[in-house]
């Protein structure tokens, strides 16, 4: 047995109790503000749902454009990737103290998005965002002011993305279902007017399923919603189950958490010590424990 493999059993063996939060229909983007509550979309049913610290849950925006991603950024506002239902696919932002709702980005030299799908911030509070069909990640430094930072052929399919506590390393999820497709997460040095170089793979799922979202702690360990439990009918084999896998800032995985539904899309830190996870799955919002705490972002 490799030392690499008994991590992963003693790992197992000691993993916290993974928990039912609430079940809608399908979740994604889960987001966490200030108050600790946790919002995130139900994208068959195009809204966004929020779940109180007590456990109350109620629909806070129904005829969400198809929000997918979301995060809550350093001035309380709720930043959504909104893929289009009826609208233009857009990036918005809402001031959750008066529901007040404005556009970020929804053009880039004069083309529209494809579908926007998951956004983070720095500690300048500058966004980051992917457009999965597009193959192109973004940076938004105001209302309208935009960079695109990676595109097609240099990335694939990007989805998930996170920037490293001390703000020096921006990780990327590619998620090719295609034949030999990128299945992997990039690493790429960020500077400090925000564009990306010397990209390097820090993790790579293939042939399994890529992940799709991912959060990061305190100490820079990626927590990723990766693999399934059957089939879907693409090139993507069974090598890596569905759950969490948590994974150091050297790339190197340190524990393996199991969640039991297809299709495992996301997750967040939440909870009045940033130590419960927030994990969208299938029709399912799960909560986790850890024993270190997560950035809210």
């Amino acid at each position: 047995m490799t030392a690499a493999l008994l991590l992963l059993l003693l790992a197992q063996s000691a993993a916290p109790q993974l928990e039912v939060a609430t079940t809608v229909s399908f979740t994604e983007g889960p987001a966490v503000d200030s108050q600790g509550n946790v919002y995130f979309t139900d994208i068959t049913n195009s809204r966004i749902w929020k779940l109180t610290p007590a456990g109350g849950l109620s629909l806070y925006r129904d005829n969400a454009n198809g929000a997918n991603g979301l995060v809550v950024d350093l001035q309380d506002r709720l930043i959504a990737c909104e893929g289009a239902g009826g609208r233009k696919p857009r990036v918005t932002r809402t001031t959750l103290r008066s529901g007040e709702l404005e556009v970020l980005a929804e053009e880039y030299a004069g083309e529209p998005f494809d579908t926007p799908n998951d956004v983070t911030y720095d500690s300048q509070g500058r966004l980051y965002f992917t457009d999965l069909p597009g193959g192109a990640v973004y940076r938004i430094d105001a209302p309208g002011k935009l960079e695109r930072l990676l595109a097609r052929p240099e990335i694939q399919s990007p989805n998930g993305l996170q920037i490293s506590p001390d703000g020096k390393t921006f990780y990327l999820i590619e998620a090719n279902q295609k034949a030999g497709g990128a299945r992997l997460i990039r690493a790429y040095d960020i500077s400090q007017e925000g564009r990306l170089t010397n990209m390097r793979v820090h993790y790579n799922f293939f042939p399994g399923r890529s992940g799709d979202g991912m959060s990061i702690d305190e100490q820079g360990n990626l927590y990723v919603s990766a693999g399934l439990n059957r089939s879907r009918g693409t090139s993507e084999t069974l090598d890596n189950n569905a759950g969490i896998y948590v994974i150091s800032p050297a790339g190197k995985l340190l524990s393996f958490h199991p969640v039991p539904e297809d299709t495992i899309t996301n997750n967040t830190f939440g909870g009045p010590d940033r130590k419960t996870l927030y994990i969208t799955a299938g029709k399912t919002l799960y909560k986790l424990r850890f024993s270190i705490p997560g950035l809210l972002r």
